[in-house]
């Protein structure tokens, strides 16, 4: 290959030489046809034609020739559509009278489902191959397949059976293929190129010519890669690059194509290997306002408004969590209902959401929700209702209901205005269209009985099998191409990253059910020819002016290999005498950026305090004063996560309100009668349904609690023998600890949520439960001024309750008599343990004069520090603002 074989005088060549073939033949070039592998190559091949001022052929491909001739036949009821969801559901129909298909659905649904899928998948590729014989040959297709299959021994019964379905479904078809008409022309002559690998049609078409005296002739471009550099220097400047990583492979891949476009190599061809790689380069090239467009597109599921339509049904599923919902509701598909609630319904919503742990849509209480968040969840429950019944419907009463409640909202509308994507999805499901009279399509929509399930599933499917094809802005500079339709077009360069062992050179296997041996039976495609093919089109890029090929050294801790094509490559290269592969030299333009090391975050917030502060807000001061700054006088909180499956935090929610619920009924003497096992696996159930927790998420819980019930029955009852009886339970206190301090002071309140109250010969005594371990307690209390909840816990013991208009002083607070206070573990495995906090009463007094001063340098001004050290790092949410893990010096 050499400067003679180049993609700028390919074109010209072959209308050169072929013209001069006709002429010898004695042949009319206006009654000739010439076969192009590509409709990307008529435009090339007619300019060049027109250059020799003569009459030139009809210049097609076989599918746009048998296009011209005349339309295809529609698909009617359980023929072959092509469209992969449609016909899975056509398959479904055609397994309701087998039996073992049958047996199959009812005991494993999702292995049916997988044997469909691949019975379509071997349909599709049967009758596509045999639409590529005459119409002779087509029918020794079939023959040939069913001899092969009823050979076939050692396959699994259900592989088999699903097969010969598959065989006979596509062979019952009564339609001959558009292309059939290419059989009945009677031009002067034929002539086809073939170019990356054969064409199973043309060939045909011309082995038919050929018998019936027509003649053909037969053009290859196709050239063996070990051949490249035997008939001399290729025109290609091939260069390969190594990359780091991800990223760094994306960027110099969008490095190369710039480079490419300023040295004047315009357009480049961007081979398409892998999706998200090239989405990222495309990124990168739509910064610099490159003019790109995309002949592969991407599947219509990954974009907007599928996302959108995919989130409305999956919160209309019964099984639909919380976090479902929010995500509908932030679609543009629910715009309408948010803007009649009002634009604070919504953040209001998700909030109190988060801030309650409501996971699914039965645990969400209307009552506690503000106004407008209620009238939003309300009329959201009311909208989607229609796709929430029970039972199956047909498939078109499924879409029905899917139209009606679109233009209810308005969301019709919203998805046809949306480019990228809209239209084209209101198409793939039948919403802005209909179905031809006796169609297969109108048959599977009317026909086909589908469980809300099923319904999303089918949609779902849909949306993967369609494509969605960007247009082009702005001038075309780059072009997204797979590597078969960027062979003989008129680049200016090629870039092709992936050149590596597991994105080039791996082929696409065939259909599960064909082995490679009965794809070679019966002449379907095989690996070795996919290779073989993949190879030829490789090859072709050589024809281009520039080719780089860019890579990954590695893929995570792996090493990733180069290409064998590669390889392949490099090998002749070498073997012509031109050396090895040279390396890609970067453009990209190396900054130094000056480094800045960061200092210990502080903040300062002269003459401002919160105006009440819980015991974990103290508690948090102690720890890191920025972390006390961040939390409490910002009040950023760590957005928490809606978890659907139950965990210690709700365990320890609920153990704590089951515990109030038995100990207030207890001593209100409700149904005196019952005992008090009774009285409290009651209350655990109230309190279950009340918190909408699932009895099989909670299921570990619930046994844990079995063995707690007769535990903490047995330390109650040996309690109250001590003379320690409950009074109160879950109360809110405050108090102002300052009121006759500082005036900055005097408005700052104490304020919490007291577990238990109890009374006995000693005085009172608070208690707070805790599910956690029996050792952190003990390590807490052993250094009492260490402990800061039951301290504040302790201050808050004689104030009045949440709410009332005298303010009371941290003096009062703690003369009310004797005090104790204790930590309750009630899920320490060698039964329930009190864990006193000693003399609480001296510790709170001293809490009391140390957090006042702490509050009141704050207020004149004295900075807080990020202290970044111990455990309080560890798992603290702040910091990331901190910039902790930023600071010179700072360890991990």
């Amino acid at each position: 290959m050499d400067a003679r074989h180049a993609n700028a005088v390919f074109w010209d060549r072959l209308a050169e030489g072929a013209s001069e073939w006709l002429e010898r033949q004695g042949l009319s070039s206006r009654d000739a046809v010439l076969l192009l592998p590509f409709a990307q190559h008529l435009a090339p091949a007619r300019r060049a034609w027109m250059k020799l001022s003569r009459w030139q052929p009809r210049i097609e491909t076989t599918h746009s020739l048998a296009s011209a001739l005349g339309p295809s036949a529609l698909p009617e009821a359980l023929q072959l559509t092509f469209d992969a969801a449609i016909d899975a559901l056509a398959a479904r129909q055609l397994l309701r009278g087998q039996s073992w298909a049958q047996a199959l659905r009812q005991e494993d649904p999702r292995a049916f489902d997988a044997a469909v899928q691949r019975l379509v998948e071997a349909a599709h590729a049967l009758s596509r191959t045999a639409q590529l014989r005459s119409p002779e040959g087509r029918q020794a297709f079939w023959a040939l397949a069913r001899q092969e299959l009823a050979a076939q021994s050692g396959a699994g019964h259900l592989e088999r059976a699903l097969l010969m379905v598959a065989l006979e479904w596509a062979a019952s078809d009564p339609r001959a293929p558009a292309t059939d008409g290419l059989f009945e022309l009677r031009p002067s002559a034929w002539l086809h190129l073939q170019a990356g690998g054969p064409d199973l049609l043309a060939d045909a078409l011309l082995d038919t010519a050929e018998a019936q005296g027509v003649p053909c002739l037969r053009l290859s471009a196709d050239l063996p890669l070990e051949d490249v550099y035997s008939l001399g220097q290729p025109p290609a400047q091939v260069e390969q690059a190594l990359c780091e990583d991800f990223e760094d492979l994306a960027q110099c891949s969008a490095a190369s194509v710039l480079d490419h476009l300023q040295a004047g190599r315009s357009p480049v061809a961007l081979i398409a290997q892998d999706r998200v790689l090239l989405r990222r380069v495309r990124a990168l090239l739509e910064r610099q306002g490159v003019g790109i467009a995309d002949e592969t597109g991407w599947t219509l599921a990954t974009t907007a408004p599928a996302a959108q339509v995919m989130a409305l049904l999956r919160a209309a599923r019964r099984d639909a969590t919380v976090d479902e919902w929010l995500a509908w509701l932030k679609t543009p598909l629910a715009a309408t209902l948010c803007e009649r609630a009002g634009a604070a319904a919504l953040p209001a919503l998700e909030a109190r959401c988060r801030q309650r742990g409501w996971s699914s849509p039965a645990s969400v209480r209307e009552d506690r929700l503000a106004p407008a968040s209620a009238r939003l969840w309300n009329q959201a429950r009311d909208a989607v209702a229609p796709l929430q019944a029970s039972g199956s419907r047909t498939l078109e009463d499924w879409l029905e209901v899917l139209k009606t409640l679109l233009k209810r909202l308005g969301a019709d509308e919203r998805l046809a205005a949306q480019p990228a994507g809209g239209p084209q999805l209101l198409d793939a499901l039948w919403l802005k269209r209909s179905p031809w009279p006796g169609s297969a399509h109108e048959s599977v929509l009317k026909e086909t009985t589908l469980s809300p399930s099923e319904f999303t599933a089918w949609v779902s499917a849909t949306l993967e099998a369609a494509q969605y094809v960007p247009p082009l802005q702005g001038e075309l500079q780059v072009m997204i191409t797979p590597l078969a339709r960027a062979m003989l077009r008129p680049f200016g360069a090629v870039v092709l990253p992936g050149a590596d062992a597991a994105t080039l050179g791996p082929v696409p296997a065939g259909p599960t059910l064909v082995s490679d041996t009965l794809a070679r039976q019966i002449g379907l495609p095989t690996i070795e020819e996919k290779r073989a093919a993949l190879a030829s089109q490789f090859a072709q890029l050589l024809r281009a002016p520039a080719v780089t090929l860019l890579r990954c050294a590695h893929r995570g801790s792996e090493p990733l290999a180069a290409s064998p094509l590669l390889d392949r490559l490099d090998l002749a290269r070498q073997a012509a005498g031109h050396g090895a592969l040279p390396s890609w030299r970067d453009p990209r333009v190396a900054v130094a950026v000056p480094l800045q090391p960061q200092g210990r975050a502080r903040a300062l917030a002269p003459g401002r305090l919160p105006s009440a502060l819980s015991a974990s807000a103290v508690e948090s001061l102690r720890q890191c004063p920025y972390q006390f700054f961040s939390r409490v006088m910002l009040g950023l909180r760590e957005v928490q996560e809606l978890d659907q499956q139950a965990d210690k935090r709700d365990y320890g929610t609920w153990l704590h309100a089951v515990l109030h619920q038995f100990h207030t009924e207890r001593l209100a003497g409700q149904d005196p009668s019952m005992d008090d096992v009774t009285r409290l696996h009651q209350a655990a159930r109230t309190q279950m349904q009340a918190l909408a927790l699932s009895a099989a998420e909670f299921l570990p819980f619930s046994a844990s609690f079995a063995r707690f019930v007769p535990a903490y029955l047995a330390w109650l009852q040996e309690r109250e023998a001590q003379g320690q009886y409950f009074r109160q339970g879950e109360v809110d206190r405050e108090v102002h600890p300052w009121w006759d301090a500082d005036p900055a002071l005097a408005a700052v309140r104490l304020r919490g949520r007291i577990d238990r109250m109890d009374e006995g010969p000693d005085g009172q005594c608070l208690l707070d439960y805790k599910t956690g371990s029996l050792k952190g307690l003990k390590d807490k209390v052993a250094d009492p001024l260490e402990d800061t909840q039951l301290a504040v816990y302790a201050v808050l013991m004689g104030a009045a309750p949440a709410g009332a208009d005298a303010p009371i002083g941290a003096t009062e607070a703690l003369a009310s008599g004797r005090l104790h206070a204790q930590y309750l573990a009630l899920d320490d495995a060698k039964g329930i343990t009190a864990v006193e906090h000693p003399d609480v009463s001296e510790t709170a007094v001293q809490l009391v004069h140390g957090l006042g001063q702490d509050l009141l340098r704050i207020h004149q001004g004295e900075a807080l520090p990020a202290l970044g050290e111990g455990v309080a790092c560890e798992y603290c949410d702040m910091r990331g603002l901190c910039r902790r893990d930023d600071w010179e010096g700072a360890a991990p």
